[in-house]
Order: structure tokens, then sequence, then C-alpha cells
């Protein structure tokens, strides 16, 4: 296929140096294989990365508002990291190399500065100001509550989940709920992730508010999933909630970020968005299930 590649765009080259396409008997096919060999390698770079990698050390990429908003405030902070951190190493090496006994042997007698205590008083007072008001924007976000369509109810115990859906029976005594427990080692198929994936997903509708609620049976746990943003404590006599608006289709996995006994490291989270048929169906299952 590289070679192929390198073949069309030499074709291609030479086209364009004797000035004459028309005599290029494979110029629009090679055009038509180039445009076809970029699409796919464009594709393959919009494969997201939800789940976490060895050695990572950036965000996993975000699928809600609150989480690209997490990501740009992120990168905001370091453009100011880098700025301060290369006007203080520039400041550094000035001392060093102007004010060292061979150049200046005689030290300078400078008590203070106004101007300059003035300067480097209000220039960081400033770079708060200017941190403070995206960080306090997203900060409220994460608190605000949109008209939820659905409300899933996470329960953490010692160490598996427990969700429930409420929103479609009339009576409160029956439900859709289900366990999620961590898939052993050597249950896992092709392609499923060790302590990671589990024997039963949430399964959730794509471009749709929801609310999720939740709380502990025993002991404090975390319900936290990086690709939304979310990490929301789960404390025994208590409800916490949160909103998520998730924007695209995907498998999005997290973990209890709570120590919470021995097998604290086997508890996974593994949400699924799906489009709103699929949903649809999978609800109509579980209820039929639930019969």
């Amino acid at each position: 296929m590289v070679n192929t590649t390198l073949g069309c765009v030499q074709t291609i080259f030479n086209c364009e140096q004797t000035m004459a396409r028309s005599a290029c008997v494979n110029f629009y096919k090679c055009n038509m294989y180039l445009l076809g060999y970029l699409n796919a390698a464009f594709s393959y770079n919009l494969i997201f990365a939800d789940v976490p990698e060895p050695w990572q050390y950036g965000f996993q990429d975000p699928a809600t508002p609150v989480m690209e908003g997490i990501v740009d405030l992120h990168h905001d902070i370091c453009f100011f990291l880098i700025v301060i951190l290369v006007f203080v190493l520039w400041m550094l090496s000035r001392t060093l190399f102007y004010f060292n006994q061979s150049r200046n042997p005689i030290p300078e007698k400078i008590i203070h500065g106004t101007t300059l205590e003035i300067a480097w008083t209000i220039a960081p007072s400033i770079i708060l100001v200017l941190i403070a008001i995206p960080s306090f924007a997203l900060l409220y976000s994460l608190d605000e509550m949109v008209d939820p369509a659905i409300t899933i109810k996470a329960i953490g115990h010692q160490w598996y989940w427990s969700y429930e859906y409420s929103d479609y029976t009339a009576s409160d005594l029956q439900n859709i709920a289900f366990d999620s427990y961590m898939l052993p080692e050597e249950d896992l198929e092709a392609g499923q992730l060790r302590l990671l994936e589990v024997d039963q997903r949430v399964v959730v509708p794509v471009n749709t508010h929801i609310r999720m609620i939740l709380t502990a049976a025993d002991v404090l746990h975390a319900w936290a999933v990086p690709s939304l943003g979310l990490k929301v404590d789960c404390v025994p006599g208590r409800l916490n909630q949160v909103s998520m608006f998730i924007r695209r289709e995907g498998v999005f996995y997290g973990q209890c970020s709570e120590l919470c006994g021995a097998n604290h490291a086997f508890m996974p989270i593994v949400v699924e968005a799906v489009p709103l048929e699929n949903y649809i169906e999978w609800i109509a299952n579980k209820i039929q299930e639930s019969a």
C-alpha cells in the first residue's frame, strides 16, 4: 500500500513538472487513491482514547462539555505556567551571569524598590484573576442541573456497583436494576480490557441530559469516569447528584476513586453511549427481563 501511494505521488509530481495533466493516464486514478488513503488516515486519527494507556500523562479524550472545559482550563493554566517559568529562568540566569564576584565584586546595596514591588504584586494578581474567571465558570457549570430526561442511581458496594433506572416503571417496587461486577481475567474476550471490563454496562443515549444519583451501601466510594469529567463521592446515607451530557457514541471506562477496602482496585465502571434508538431497544429488553 505504501509503495502504491509513493508511486501515485511520483506520478502526480511528474504531471505537475511537465504541465501536461491530460497526458497522464493515471493522474485521475492516483488522485482518487490518495484521497482515499488520506481519508483512511484521517479516520484513524479520529479514534478516541477513552481508556487509560501505559505511561499516560495527559487527559483522555473528552466526551462531555464539562470535560472539554476542564481540558481547556488546564491548557490555559499551562500557558501561564510556561510564561512564568520562562520569565523566572531568565531572571535567574541574568542574576547569576551579571551579579557574581568576578563581574561585580562590590555588591549593590538596594534595600527596596517601590516600582518593582508594585509590579510584582499587581502582575500575579492579574494572572490569578485571568485564571479565576474561567475556573469559577467551570466550577458552577459542574453543579448546574439541567432538566434531566433520564435519572440513573448508582450505589457503591464492597466491591461492585449497582444501578437503577427508575423512569420506566409505574411502581417503585419494580424498576430496572442490576449489579455490575468486574469480569475476571479468564472470562475476558478478545479486545476486552483487563481490570476495566464489567459484566453489565451502564447504557445511556447520546445528546441527552442525564442525572446521576450516587450513594454507597457500606463505606465511602467514588464514581469516576475521566472521559466524562466526572468524579463524585458516594457516601453511605447521603445522595449526591451530578449531570452529564455525552456528545458522542463510545464506551467510557472508569474506576472507583476512593479507597474502600482490599478489592478497591477491582471496581471498574463502564458507560456505553449509544444512539437513542439503540437505547430504547436496550430499555425494552431490560423491561422484558424484569417482567
